[in-house]
């Protein structure tokens, strides 16, 4: 309701890809999802596994439409702008599904999803560990989430990074932002710490080290890195008069918040495979009394890598075509914007504290009260009116 300007913008490119998303992910997932709640105690456990997986695969399926969406608006391709209307018109839609912005989206996405899981794994394994309880259970489980945690943080770093280089060549002002780089550099230096003035525009203070950005985004170290004030330059003579500098206190920290976490990550993954291929030597386990504490760290990460994704297109909302400011709904006021952004969030935060509550409770009572049957039917006993059905907690 908010972005109706955006909506007729994009709906031409975007109608395709939610369409397919909605008739084949979204259909597949929420049926299996249904089979697999319900269904538990009255389908086979063949079908209700089968059932599990299916959902999994589409929301993974998903996510791919989804993040193909996202990715046109960070590189806009297989399009026009027609020339009545003014909105942007799909002509060729292999170049849409096969946009490297988002795959790359998507497989950054995925990789999220592997380090979320393992993570998750890992502390509640952990836990167990510790108090020596359901061992047969949960050392696998160890087992498991170390693996796919070391795989899963690794494939992030090098998506993220991959996705750094596509940055230098179609979002060059979001690099540039997030590296706190003003002024051209060739080589480009990399930002440890930059501390800037009140206008978010003028550095003051910083520590960096020399040719890292070059090497970083261009796999040499002699690579050019465009400035903020070249590229506002550069921008204005294309795009017209405009603040094309994103809020880089916002960028820079909120990549840095997510790229420090992900390194995190990927260190306790490697450290719990370290203790599996070390025998669960007991001089190691102790320190596994830090990994439930680990669990928030990539939900942060994941937010902070959105907050990164997407504050660094500002003021685009579809890149070089549509600004922010272009894209909302023409009769919006500040008070229904603040209305409804503190509803979704007031009910969002519920619905999340709910589930961390949820999570904490399942997850403390251990497998045997998720092999459980929350309820047993049997076979209903007629007793005149009355139908008895036995259930069992």
């Amino acid at each position: 309701m908010n972005w109706s300007e955006y909506s007729r913008f994009v709906g031409d490119i975007f109608g395709a890809l939610l369409a397919i998303e909605t008739m084949v992910a979204f259909f597949l997932e929420s049926v299996f999802i249904g089979i697999w709640i319900f269904g538990e105690g009255r389908v086979s456990k063949r079908v209700h596994l089968f059932s599990i997986w299916m959902a999994a695969i589409g929301s993974l399926s998903s996510s791919i439409w989804i993040l193909l969406a996202s990715g046109w608006m960070h590189n806009p391709v297989g399009y026009i702008i027609n020339p009545v209307t003014g909105n942007a018109q799909l002509v060729d839609i292999f170049a849409l599904l096969t946009n490297p912005k988002g795959w790359l989206l998507f497989q950054h996405a995925f990789s999220a999803g592997l380090a979320t899981a393992s993570i998750f794994m890992l502390g509640i394994s952990s836990w167990y560990i510790l108090r020596k309880k359901e061992l047969e259970v949960f050392k696998p489980s160890f087992v498991a989430g170390a693996i796919v945690g070391v795989i899963g943080s690794f494939l992030l770093l090098m998506t993220g990074h991959t996705q750094g280089q596509e940055m230098r060549i179609y979002q060059p002002m979001k690099l540039a932002s997030i590296e706190a780089l003003w002024n051209t550099e060739q080589p480009a230096s990399f930002s440890l710490l930059t501390i800037g003035d009140l206008t978010g525009k003028q550095e003051v203070w910083s520590i960096r080290v020399p040719y890292l950005t070059s090497f970083l985004a261009c796999n040499n170290f002699d690579c050019e890195i465009q400035g903020v004030n070249q590229l506002q330059a550069e921008y204005e003579a294309r795009y017209g008069p405009n603040d094309y500098v994103p809020l880089m206190v916002v960028t820079y920290w909120s990549f840095r918040i997510m790229a420090g976490l992900e390194v995190i990550m990927l260190f306790a993954s490697a450290f719990a495979l370290f203790v599996v291929l070390r025998n669960w030597s007991p001089k190691l386990i102790k320190w596994l009394k830090w990994m439930p504490y680990l669990i928030p760290l990539p939900f942060i990460a994941g937010v902070a890598g959105w907050v990164t994704t997407e504050m660094g297109r500002q003021p685009w909302i579809v890149q070089g075509l549509l600004t922010t400011a272009q894209a909302v709904s023409p009769n919006l006021t500040v008070t229904m914007v603040s209305t409804t952004l503190v509803s979704f969030t007031l009910l969002y935060g519920v619905l999340a504290l709910v589930m961390f509550r949820l999570m904490y409770k399942f997850a403390r009572q251990g497998t045997q009260a998720a092999l459980t049957k929350s309820v047993d039917v049997e076979e209903p006993t007629n007793t005149g009116n009355i139908i008895i059905i036995g259930a069992q907690d």
